[in-house]
């Protein structure tokens, strides 16, 4: 009996840990760019984003790993949210002046877009610069 009760106490200790880890996601640090400014050009409508990302660009890697509770600390709430199979999503923050801005302009071809691919686990797995949609 006393081995079924240190195995549970084990157990609970294990997901206390797990679950503080997770829940102390922190912002991640990268060099060049302003991140407020990045927070605040909602939809891409001020170009704060798009003049970013030539820095932008050869850092993305930086974020791969990274779960979505670093990534919203960070990059700020994604303009768009897709789900996708296998418990995948999309976070998805407009370069180019998204379809939420008042200068939108719908064209023959889509705005530039910076496209986190997120696993099962919350954490991406794939970061795109790109004008077509992932789905």
């Amino acid at each position: 009996m006393k081995n079924r009760f240190d195995s549970l106490a084990f157990v609970l200790i294990l997901l206390s840990f797990l679950t503080f880890s997770f829940a102390c996601s922190s912002k991640v640090e990268i060099e060049g760019i302003d991140f407020e400014a990045w927070k605040n050009d909602r939809g891409g409508c001020k170009g704060d984003r798009l003049a970013a990302l030539d820095t932008f660009r050869p850092l993305k890697d930086e974020l791969l790993g990274k779960d979505n509770q670093a990534l919203m600390k960070t990059l700020g709430r994604p303009d768009q949210v897709e789900l996708a199979d296998r418990s995948q999503s999309f976070f998805i923050y407009f370069a180019e002046p998204g379809p939420e801005c008042e200068q939108f302009v719908k064209q023959n071809e889509e705005p530039l877009k910076i496209i986190l691919r997120l696993n099962a686990l919350s954490r991406v797995s794939e970061v795109t610069i790109t004008r077509t949609n992932p789905w």
